[in-house]
C-alpha cells in the first residue's frame, strides 16, 4: 500500500512564491514499498513557470507604475503669481530725463505768456510723465521739502494773456504798459509764511525811465491732507527797485470786508503733484499747472 508523504516533502519554493501559491507544487511524491512514483496535478505549474509568471507580474506592475508616473510628470502645474514687489523709489536717471523733457517743453515760453495751445498741450503731457514716475507726494512726513525760494518757469494760466492767470488780472500787451518779470514763491515752514513775489516793469512817458517794482503778496499757509496747500491772503507790499530802490516799501490798503468780492482771488488751494530738491510741480484749484525750480 502506497503511503503519501506529507507536505514536508514538497519542493521548497521561495517564500514569496509559497505564500502566493501554497498548493501549486509541480508534483506530489508518494512512497511505496517498491518504488516512488509521482502523481502530477494537471493544473499545477512548474517551478520555472511560477518564477516566469511572478516576473511577468512584476514587469507589468512596473510598466503601469512608470506609465502613471509619466502621466503625472506631464501634468502642467501653474504656480500662483508672485506677490507684487514693494514700492521702490523712482529711477533717478528716468526722472532726470523726463524733467529735462519738461524743461525743454516750457523753455522760451516767457513763463507761459507766449505759449500757444500746442505748447500748452506739450507742457501738460511732459508734466504728467514726471508726476507719474515721481509717485504720490506726501508732505505730511517731510514738509521741509517746501522750504525755500522757488522760481516760476511756467504757468499754463498765463497762456490766457492775463497776469492773473485763470483768475481776473491785468492783461498783457498794449492796453497797459506792464511787463512781467520774474515770479517767485518764498515759503517758510516755521512761520507758515507763503509769499508770492512778482517783478514788474511799469511804462512811463518818454523820456522818463521805466519804473521797476517788486510786489509781494503775503499769505499764510497750512497743509491739508497729504499734499494740498491752502493759502490765506494777508497783505500786498510794493517796493521800487533799480534807480528808485531808495524809496521805502508801500503797503497797499486792504479793502474792507464789505467791499471785497465774493471770492477772494488772492487766496486759494493747490496740490503739490511732484517735488524734489530742485523741482516742484503744482496743480491749482482751477486746473492751473505751474512748474518751479529752486533759486
Amino acid at each position: 500500500m502506497a503511503t503519501c508523504l506529507s507536505l514536508t516533502y514538497l519542493p521548497q519554493f521561495p517564500n514569496s512564491v509559497s505564500h502566493s501559491f501554497p498548493f501549486s507544487s509541480s508534483s506530489i511524491r508518494c512512497l511505496s514499498s517498491t518504488k516512488i512514483h509521482t502523481v502530477r496535478n494537471p493544473k499545477a505549474r512548474t517551478f520555472h513557470s511560477l518564477i516566469r509568471h511572478r516576473s511577468s507580474l512584476r514587469n507589468t506592475h512596473h510598466r503601469k507604475s512608470f506609465t502613471l508616473r509619466s502621466a503625472v510628470d506631464d501634468v502642467s502645474v501653474i504656480d500662483p503669481p508672485p506677490p507684487p514687489p514693494p514700492s521702490s523709489p523712482p529711477n533717478p536717471e528716468l526722472v532726470a530725463s523726463l524733467k529735462l523733457k519738461l524743461f525743454s517743453a516750457v523753455s522760451g515760453l516767457n513763463r507761459g505768456l507766449a505759449a500757444s495751445e500746442d505748447d500748452v498741450r506739450k507742457a501738460e503731457a511732459a508734466a504728467k510723465e514726471v508726476e507719474e514716475v515721481g509717485g504720490r507726494v506726501d508732505l505730511s512726513t517731510d514738509l521741509d521739502q517746501l522750504q525755500g525760494r522757488w522760481k516760476l518757469i511756467y504757468s499754463s494760466a498765463f497762456s490766457g494773456k492775463t497776469l492773473g492767470g485763470s483768475r481776473p488780472g491785468p492783461p498783457t500787451g498794449r492796453l497797459l504798459p506792464i511787463t512781467l518779470g520774474q515770479v517767485f514763491q518764498r515759503i517758510d515752514i516755521v512761520s507758515k509764511d507763503f509769499d508770492n513775489i512778482v517783478e514788474l516793469e511799469l511804462g512811463t512817458p518818454w523820456p522818463l525811465p521805466q519804473i521797476e517794482v517788486t510786489a509781494t503778496l503775503a499769505h499764510k499757509f497750512e497743509l491739508i491732507g497729504l499734499a494740498t496747500i491752502k493759502i490765506s491772503f494777508e497783505k500786498t507790499t510794493v517796493k521800487t527797485t533799480g534807480n528808485l530802490s531808495q524809496l521805502p516799501p508801500l503797503e497797499l490798503p486792504r479793502l474792507p470786508d464789505g467791499l471785497r468780492p465774493p471770492s477772494d482771488t488772492r487766496s486759494g488751494e493747490f496740490e503739490v503733484t511732484y517735488i524734489d530738491s530742485d523741482t516742484r510741480i503744482t496743480r491749482g484749484d482751477r486746473g492751473e499747472l505751474r512748474v518751479f525750480v529752486i533759486s
